[in-house]
């Protein structure tokens, strides 16, 4: 028989399909066991009928299949279920075929690249996770009726606040429900980023290193993004720029918990020195800052949107005595979203109240240096100074 060994290998032709299932793959481990094992009973049972050095090069020939097959294969799957059972499969195979004495290192290498894919498709699958938390957010602080109410709320975010734990219920916390929501759903990444690393012969040192890397990336990458494209969203204002600030902030005084939770896992001290530290501090404070540029934007786009109401008689007589009236809602507006703006650091809210008087005070500037306007009576000289006195009176 084994003078064809092409047709005795034929389970090695046997190529399953890209849109294979598990099942599938389990078979075209299954038949290609099945002959290696019974090569290794002709090997031991016979002589001279078969040779080590014929084995081997028969196995070395499969594996270059076999890894081409499963390197292509894995490369098409979007499915972190169907690659996770995948390398438990290639895990089982591998380590079947190690007991008969085949070399099987050109496995665990590509479980390597694998496991590169399976962190891609966690990542797209989170992403969609992140989305539709922060679609599902009402952007205002989290209320809490009872006790078992909090309790609920901090077994599943860690918060921490001496004055509002001595306030009586009903209260609310300074977070938004999507806060201890994105704490939970990376925690369940980092899990789920774990399952892969099992069974692969790996030191928890290097399983560590594994999870804080792709948590990471989570961070950094898929988290980031997600709250980018939020901030630019049409339809978030001001109030819920505040608090997303506000949510972000929570985050970041987080993110060493996470870490935390990796070394509960691991066992491996976060002062080992090629210990790699969660990106979360940087990835919060972009968003952060991305979120108060937005805030200064919106708000000037909101003063233009007044300005653009203001309606001057150039010619009037007189003046009407009292400020404009756009001026009164302007103001009325800014008073009221500034107060909004007490729950945000000192220097943000600082920064965006400079930001919304040089704005007003520019566009005043530019509307009574027009080009087009000719001639001003005394009137509306008049009229206009009552304006720029109203400005000064209120934000002084």
């Amino acid at each position: 028989l084994h003078l064809f060994p092409s047709s005795i290998c034929s389970p090695l032709y046997l190529f399953p399909s890209l849109s294979e299932t598990v099942e599938g793959y389990r078979r075209y481990f299954n038949q290609i066991v099945g002959f290696f094992l019974v090569e290794d009973h002709v090997l031991h049972s016979t002589q001279g009928l078969l040779t080590r050095a014929f084995t081997d090069e028969l196995w070395n020939m499969a594996l270059s299949k076999i890894t081409a097959v499963l390197r292509t294969h894995s490369s098409y799957c979007s499915d972190p279920d169907l690659v996770l059972q995948l390398k438990n499969l290639i895990v089982i195979f591998a380590d079947t075929l190690q007991g008969y004495g085949y070399p099987v290192n050109r496995l665990f290498d590509l479980l390597f690249e694998i496991r590169d894919q399976y962190n891609e498709t966690l990542l797209k699958k989170w992403a969609l996770v992140f989305r539709e938390i922060f679609e599902l957010d009402n952007y205002s602080p989290i209320p809490v009726e009872t006790e078992e109410e909090y309790k609920s709320v901090i077994s599943r975010f860690p918060f921490h606040d001496a004055e509002i734990e001595k306030q009586d219920f009903p209260k609310k916390l300074p977070m938004s429900q999507s806060v201890p929501q994105i704490y939970v759903q990376v925690k369940e990444f980092i899990y789920a980023s774990l399952k892969f690393s099992e069974s692969l012969h790996r030191s928890w040192t290097e399983i560590d290193d594994m999870l804080r890397k792709s948590t990471n990336l989570l961070l950094t990458r898929t988290l980031s993004g997600c709250l980018q494209n939020l901030i630019k969203k049409p339809h978030i204002g001001l109030t819920e720029l505040v608090q997303i600030i506000i949510n972000t902030t929570h985050l970041e005084q987080a993110c060493k918990y996470l870490e935390d939770f990796i070394t509960n896992i691991t066992n491996v001290s976060p002062e080992t020195v090629h210990t790699t530290r969660l990106y979360g501090l940087s990835t919060f404070k972009d968003a952060r800052h991305a979120a108060e540029g937005e805030i200064y934007t919106k708000l000037n786009q909101k003063i233009d949107e007044f300005i653009q109401l203001a309606d001057y008689d150039w010619g009037m007589p007189e003046s009407d005595g009292q400020a404009s009236g756009y001026l009164m809602d302007l103001i009325n507006f800014l008073r009221s979203t500034f107060q909004v703006f007490t729950h945000l650091p000192g220097k943000v809210a600082q920064t965006a109240c400079m930001s919304a008087c040089k704005h007003l005070s520019t566009s005043l500037m530019q509307m009574l240096l027009d080009s087009e306007l000719k001639q001003i009576s005394m009137g509306a000289v008049q009229q206009f100074n009552l304006d720029v006195i109203q400005c000064e009176c209120k934000w002084t």
